[in-house]
């Protein structure tokens, strides 16, 4: 069976820079600082679905 994945995009322009294998044990999205390499700077990035 494949793992689920799931995408980390950028807050500021929308980007979907990041991709992690799915936790189903997480109740809530996830919210991380990452770097953003279309902002040029560290920016929050949450879980898409």
């Amino acid at each position: 069976m494949a793992q689920r994945k799931i995408a980390l995009a950028c807050n500021v322009c929308g980007s979907r820079n990041y991709t992690l294998a799915a936790n189903p044990n997480r109740t809530e999205r996830l919210e991380i600082k990452k770097f953003c390499k279309f902002c040029g700077e560290h920016t929050l990035h949450r879980e898409t679905r």
